[in-house]
């Protein structure tokens, strides 16, 4: 799964307009929260007389999504993409979207994978979404000075931390310089969207464009604020056709401009030209409802080993885990994640658990009391083994008691005494 590139980038309609009339896309409703408050945004989950980013009829989980793709694909073969885009960011739901990336790429490996994102949360992923082989980003950016960005963002939330003013936007315009920068060094190509507020950022375009192209982003689509009454800047007027063309000609001087935005829905799903998501409402609806057996919402195993062959690394001391499953009868290694970085205490294992969201267990050598709570309660399974991997996955599969792949599992750390609730003790 992993080390996928994908270059036929000529069948994404949003990068390519010659692609809108031909191929499609699908925006998968997977992502419902979000790490960011837009001044100019509403996110109603069931408004279905809308067509503007951050409304859907309603949500999925990463196996429904997988449902749902399947059935659009069954009477719409002409989508070339899947998108995640809302109708929150899709990393302030990282588990949600990269557990969906994964399975759409293990089912579909010849559609391009894309995902919209503000850019607050989605630098840790940057590694793994090359590796899943998302061959197109898009980071909103509003603003690239923080005086008009505050203007703009009530409140930016870091995990559990929220961040008003000047000091959340200086916050969030360096993680979308930042991301950006490493979104092109893995060779992904990168749309900027600018929403254009009047009185706000209209005159300021320019500098975004100007900043964009410094950093390296392929396309920027200058889109109009959609007015959203219950909003702060709900009584500002959408910029009309002949100041966005105005804004758009002075841009293109910069960058390439994408002119034939039709502002999707997190829910949209057909050909630009041909949108067929009021169609697909009823299916999505369905899908929505679909109850997944437990054994498939988490359908791999991680496993600490230091060459693929034996389970022969403690949990602490792995830094990474190799990604298994059972596909017809047989076990193959579908990628490899990293690990978070040592430090931090017990919050390197509460990550964990939302890097391996998607396993049901992860086999060790060995491992302390305190990760094997955290990650027992996530849902993943702890699991002490020796020997062969297969072996183990094997059993696992097969529901066996994993109890008989290694003794007792020992109740604190064989080092210093430790009871198991140290960073160094895995």
């Amino acid at each position: 799964m992993d080390n996928i590139t994908i270059k036929d980038f000529h069948r994404h309609p949003c990068f390519n307009p010659e692609a809108k009339g031909r191929y499609g896309r699908v925006h998968l409703p997977v992502a419902p929260k979000c790490n960011i408050k837009c001044n100019f945004c509403d996110r109603r989950y069931d408004c279905v007389n809308e067509s503007r980013p951050g409304v859907t009829s309603t949500l999925l989980s990463p196996q429904q999504a997988g449902i749902y793709m399947d059935k659009v694909l069954e009477k719409e073969p002409r989508i070339t993409v899947a998108g995640i885009a809302g109708p929150g960011d899709p990393f302030a739901n990282p588990e949600e979207t990269m557990a969906t990336l994964r399975l759409i790429r293990r089912n579909h490996p010849d559609t391009l994978l894309c995902v919209s994102s503000n850019g607050m949360g989605i630098g840790p992923h940057i590694e793994a979404l090359a590796g899943i082989g998302v061959s197109h980003v898009t980071i909103t950016v509003c603003a690239v000075d923080p005086a008009i960005a505050e203007k703009i963002y009530a409140w930016v939330k870091d995990d559990n931390v929220v961040y008003h003013g000047r000091q959340g936007a200086e916050l969030l315009l360096a993680r979308q310089d930042a991301a950006i920068r490493r979104l092109k060094e893995y060779g992904i190509t990168v749309k900027a969207n600018c929403i254009v507020i009047p009185g706000i950022n209209d005159h300021h375009v320019e500098a975004v464009a100007a900043r964009m192209r410094d950093l390296g982003v392929d396309l920027l689509n200058c889109m109009a604020m959609f007015p959203n009454v219950n909003t702060p800047f709900g009584h500002l007027p959408q910029p009309d056709k002949e100041t966005m063309q105005a804004i758009r000609d002075m841009a293109e001087g910069y960058l390439p401009q994408m002119r034939h935005c039709t502002r999707c829905r997190a829910d949209a799903v057909g050909l630009l030209d041909e949108d067929r998501t009021e169609e697909f409402r009823s299916c999505l609806s369905a899908c929505s409802t679909t109850v997944i057996p437990e054994g498939e919402k988490r359908p791999y195993i991680a496993v600490a080993s230091r060459e693929g062959i034996l389970v022969n690394q403690h949990l602490g001391e792995a830094r990474s885990f190799q990604i298994w499953e059972r596909h017809d009868g047989a076990f193959r290694q579908v990628g490899e994640r990293q690990a978070p970085p040592s430090g931090g205490g017990i919050t390197r294992w509460h990550k964990l658990a939302r890097v391996l969201g998607d396993c049901r267990a992860v086999l060790v050598s060995g491992i302390g009391e305190t990760p094997f709570e955290i990650l027992k309660k996530s849902g993943v399974e702890p699991v002490e083994a020796a020997g062969f991997v297969e072996d183990a996955l094997k059993l696992i599969y097969a529901g066996g008691r994993t109890s008989t792949l290694r003794g007792k599992r020992r109740k604190a750390c064989a080092a210093g005494g430790c009871s198991g609730g140290g960073e160094g003790c895995g």
